[in-house]
């Protein structure tokens, strides 16, 4: 599994991916909350007992700080070890960072033909919420 950076969760905890960001982040959300699940069943205590983080704590932390990259960071490590003992865990987490990197990243590619373009034009990618308010122009009525 690649790892996952403080810098991905600190642009997801503050939506700067957008809907792809924030659609990755209510999927981590509801992947930590999940029961954590010891690796060694015969271990006898749980995750809890053993003082290891199911990483709830270091997401909370984030959400209320997602600027922060000690708190960033604290749930990247949090995540790493609950992966490294809870293989299901690791498995769903692994899935789960494959398709948020698909999702919030990528390459942009624009072409624009057909003449002059006499309306705004954007190019980028993953656009929302904006409106255009264009003046009527005189040849236009």
């Amino acid at each position: 599994m690649d790892a996952i950076t403080a810098a991905a969760l600190t642009a997801m905890a503050g939506s700067v991916g957008g809907d792809a960001g924030r659609q990755a982040w209510q999927g981590l959300t509801a992947l930590v909350r999940r029961p954590f699940r010891r690796a060694s069943p015969e271990d006898g205590d749980s995750a809890a007992d053993s003082g290891i983080s199911s990483g709830e704590r270091e997401l909370a932390e984030l959400e209320r700080d997602p600027a922060d990259p000690l708190r960033a960071q604290a749930l990247a490590t949090a995540l790493g070890v609950r992966a490294a003992l809870d293989g299901e865990f690791r498995a769903l987490l692994d899935s789960w960072w494959r398709e948020a990197r698909s999702g919030t990243g990528g390459d942009v590619s624009n072409n624009v033909s057909g003449g002059t373009q006499n309306a705004p034009l954007l190019q980028g990618r993953d656009f929302s919420q904006i409106t255009f308010n264009l003046a009527e122009r005189d040849e236009d009525r």
